[in-house]
C-alpha cells in the first residue's frame, strides 16, 4: 500500500534552516507529481511546494518563494524540503502528499517550530 512518511522537523530560530525529507514506498514513485503542503493551528492546510515527476518542474508559494527548495531523487523514492530563512509564521504540521488513481495520500505530518 501507498506509504509516505515524512522525517526532519524539529525546533529551529528565525533565520534557520531545516531539511524536510518525505519518504515513499508501495508506488511508482517515478510516475507521480510530490508536494509539501502544512498546516498551522486554526488555518487551513495550504500548499508549500510542488515538483513534476522528473524533478525538471517545481512551483511555491508565494510566501516561501526564494527560501524553500523542493527536490526529489527517484532512485532513493523520496521527496526533500530544504528551508531556509525560517519565519515564526512557517510554523506548520508539514505534510507530503501524492494522488495516485485519483486518490490522495498523505503522509503522517512532521513539526516544524520557529521560535526563539
Amino acid at each position: 500500500q501507498v506509504q509516505l512518511v515524512e522525517s526532519g522537523g524539529g525546533l529551529v530560530q528565525p533565520g534557520g534552516s531545516l531539511r524536510l525529507s518525505c519518504a515513499a514506498s508501495g508506488f511508482s514513485f517515478a510516475s507521480y507529481e510530490m508536494s509539501w503542503y502544512r498546516q498551522a493551528p486554526g488555518k487551513e492546510r495550504e500548499l508549500v511546494a510542488a515538483i513534476s515527476r522528473t524533478g525538471i518542474n517545481t512551483n511555491y508559494a508565494d510566501s516561501v518563494k526564494g527560501r524553500f527548495t523542493i527536490s526529489r531523487d527517484n532512485v532513493k523514492a523520496t521527496v526533500y524540503l530544504q528551508m531556509n530563512s525560517l519565519k515564526p509564521e512557517d510554523t506548520a504540521a508539514y505534510y507530503c502528499k501524492t494522488v495516485r488513481g485519483g486518490r490522495i495520500y498523505w503522509g503522517q505530518g512532521t513539526q516544524v517550530t520557529v521560535s526563539s
